[in-house]
């Protein structure tokens, strides 16, 4: 297949619109992981102790991980069937029509276990919603960019993850300034509710775009494939296997410093909310800017070495984080955040472009969503509920949950060695994209 040539105005379009919509999926998703660190347990789970409740409130936050797979292999069917910007509007209208829901759903006190079941239905629209996602918006992006340029134009689209999750908690922490009656009552669902607006806006640009020029290509040539799933499985599940675990560190690190020390520091610690907050804020602030660098620096130097730099950062800090946040003051505490998100954006700049080097573009979609996607529940859905596991059986100690985030790094140093560098690679024959049966 020979590449399309390049057009500036047009993948300027594109960029734009995937940074912004995937910012705004994001901001959705998160909002949810930081309402079950602080206010969901006694909201929808107020029957049980603290310590259940809080147990509780993870649970449900960790079903929309658990939905991310279906997600990436729904989307990830229809993506590569009928192309990239279709399926980015269909999850932009499921994932903001959920989370406005979230934000007018009765509590437990006023309509009982309905509250919680209709919560955790939503968490999975939300799951089904960002699964679907995050393959279309950076494959739209790496499939228009230029090969020299790959890595850091698809590092701006992982960036708008960090903007979604400074927006969630930037809008949360604003709300959690009034009174505690009126937060509970009503602040808390402020920032669901202002996701619905951003999701109009996001629509408005997003159908805009112009498709991916090698998906067109394919298609035009009839080799799109009838059941992509089935094919990437035949031909390429240990690409899929590899990119599992090259995200277990990655997600599971970002999960434990964005939303479940909110709960640690506040319940076990006795850290002011504000002050949490604060430091998830500055570090998101700053991984704006790192996220893209390191994009950069992998496009030069390579993926491997960028990634693996990072995760011997995260194996060595994993025993430093809670030392940091045991001196309760809030300079040390921002440090640990700090470091800790710049660690996991050495990950998060080349990972995209990483991954869609992997699979070629008759299967890409479906391959990159099942190696992103089903790391998902096991690193970061089940690393809150893991780490509260480890804590309440340690008694309150946290170097069991170090340990766990040690296990993490090591198991994603082993799959990234075993993973070719990929960033001289050419998009339109990676991972046989010409190969297979034309079909229509």
């Amino acid at each position: 297949m020979k590449p399309p040539e390049h057009d500036p105005a047009g993948f300027r379009r594109v960029l734009y619109s995937s940074m912004l919509g995937t910012a705004i999926e994001w901001y959705d998703f998160f909002l949810y992981g930081t309402a079950a660190a602080l206010v969901f347990n006694r909201l929808f789970f107020p029957q049980l102790d603290p310590l259940t409740g809080t147990l509780a409130s993870f649970a449900s936050y960790a079903v929309g991980f658990f939905a991310r797979p279906f997600g990436g292999i729904i989307f990830g069917h229809f993506g590569d069937r009928l192309g990239r910007k279709s399926t980015l509007v269909a999850t932009l209208v499921m994932m903001g029509a959920a989370t406005c829901l979230v934000g007018v759903l009765p509590t437990y006190e006023q309509i009982g276990l309905w509250a919680p079941a209709l919560l955790v239905l939503l968490r999975v629209v939300q799951g089904i919603a960002v699964g679907g996602e995050w393959g279309g918006a950076v494959l739209l992006v790496a499939e228009h960019a230029e090969p020299g340029r790959r890595g850091f134009h698809v590092s701006l689209v992982q960036a708008g993850v960090g903007v979604g999750l400074l927006l969630a908690n930037g809008v949360f922490m604003l709300c959690s300034k009034l009174d505690e009656a009126a937060f509970l009552s009503w602040g808390w669902r402020v920032p669901f509710l202002l996701g619905s607006l951003l999701t109009l806006l996001g629509l408005f640009i997003r159908l805009r775009v112009l498709e991916s020029p090698l998906f067109a290509a394919v298609k035009d040539e009839r080799k799109v494939p009838r059941v992509p799933l089935f094919e990437v499985w035949r031909t390429q599940r240990r690409e899929v296997l590899l990119a599992m675990g090259a995200r277990l560190a990655e997600n599971g690190f970002f999960y434990i410093l964005t939303v479940w020390v909110l709960s640690y520091a506040t319940t076990k610690l006795g850290v002011a909310r504000g002050t949490m907050l604060n430091a998830v804020l500055l570090g998101s602030a700053l991984q704006l800017l790192i996220v893209p660098w390191f994009g950069a620096l992998s496009d030069r130097v390579g993926r491997r070495p960028v990634y693996l730099g990072g995760t011997v950062f995260l194996l060595i800090f994993a025993f430093a984080l809670f030392p940091l946040l045991g001196t309760r003051d809030p300079l040390w505490i921002s440090v640990a955040i700090i470091a800790g998100l710049l660690g996991h954006a050495a990950l998060y700049g080349p990972q995209a472009a990483l991954f869609a080097e992997l699979f070629g573009t008759r299967t890409r979609y479906t391959g990159a969503s099942l190696g992103y996607q089903l790391a998902a529940p096991l690193a970061g859905g089940l690393a809150p509920l893991v780490a509260s596991s480890l804590l309440s059986w340690s008694g309150g100690a946290p170097w069991p949950v170090a340990i766990y985030l040690a296990v993490l790094a090591v198991l994603t140093i082993v799959s990234i060695l075993l993973i070719p560098e990929t960033s001289r690679s050419d998009l339109a024959r990676a991972g046989g994209a010409d190969s297979g049966e034309k079909d229509a």
